[in-house]
């Protein structure tokens, strides 16, 4: 059982940065990829960012690719998302999920969510 705790959103103004962090409990982190969605009002939840076990391999989606870097630190049991050069279009609700197999559609547990707000 893991359970993630996400923090880190608020408002910020377009072209700005916030860095989301993403709190886990349990002593397996480490072997789960770890992932970042998120949800805008009317949408489908949508694939952000995702990273292996090991933090060796990261993956984008196109429309936060060279702006966002998502992170990880197994010893603090959390993992992160830079989000830089932010736009209005990237206000949502942002998830950090666990995968206990591969990154693309093997999460396992949800966290609740932030809100980000980016105003333009």
């Amino acid at each position: 059982q893991v359970q993630l705790v996400e923090s880190g959103g608020g408002l910020v103004q377009a072209g700005g940065s916030l860095r989301l962090s993403c709190a886990a409990s349990g002593r397996t982190f480490s072997s789960y990829a770890m992932g970042w969605f998120r949800q805008a009002p009317g949408k489908e939840r949508e694939f952000v960012a995702a990273i292996s076990w090991s933090g060796g391999s990261t993956y984008y989606a196109d429309s936060v690719k060279g702006r966002f870097t998502i992170s990880r630190d197994n010893a603090k049991n959390t993992v992160y998302l830079q989000m830089n050069s932010l736009k209005p279009e990237d206000t949502a609700v942002y998830y950090c999920a666990a995968a206990s197999g591969s990154w693309k559609d093997s999460y396992d547990y949800w966290g609740q969510g932030t809100q980000v707000t980016v105003s333009s």
